[in-house]
């Protein structure tokens, strides 16, 4: 990583930062992807839009531990508590100090991410079951119904027609 970004590389610092050479903005991205760009950006934003102003720092940690593991399917507080540099009983302390627990962050963070993800038409249900680390498509059809009532395609359904009503 460290020759990546030409400098040394701290993890587990208080601030997630990645600051660049002001002439970074001029050099040219290789491998671009303007649909990807495109998507990742309006995700950013709308989690920023939805975030509450006051969210727990270590909320905000074990999320961004949680996210890259999704995809797996296995999501284990040991592994997130270790990326984190903490025991898994030192991990639950601390959120139970916040009246948080993992389970609740796992399944509020999955329930964010799928209504987002149902938002865009071109990403596959299926995809989307992956990408919160669903084995089948089922199983994120179940999760799905029991977070909003309603079945993925019920909710692609609804969005579509709030969209018309909302455009015209």
């Amino acid at each position: 990583m460290a020759q990546f970004v030409g400098t040394k590389v701290e993890f587990g610092a208080d601030k997630d930062e990645f600051a660049l050479n002001l002439d970074a903005r001029e050099l040219p991205i290789i491998h671009a992807d303007p649909y990807l760009n495109d998507l990742l950006l309006k995700y950013c934003e709308a989690a920023l839009a939805d975030r509450r102003v006051n969210m727990s720092q270590l909320r905000t940690r074990v999320e961004n531990s949680i996210s890259p593991l999704l995809p797996h399917g296995r999501v284990l507080v040991e592994d997130v508590a270790r990326s984190l540099g903490m025991s898994k009983r030192t991990l639950a302390r601390k959120l139970s100090d916040e009246g948080l627990n993992f389970i609740e962050i796992l399944q509020q963070l999955r329930r964010d991410l799928a209504v987002r993800y149902l938002d865009d038409r071109k990403l596959h249900v299926s995809k989307i079951a992956w990408l919160l680390g669903f084995n089948e498509v089922s199983a994120f059809t179940h999760a799905c119904k029991r977070w909003t009532g309603k079945t993925p395609s019920q909710m692609r359904t609804t969005a579509a027609s709030s969209d018309f009503v909302q455009g015209g």
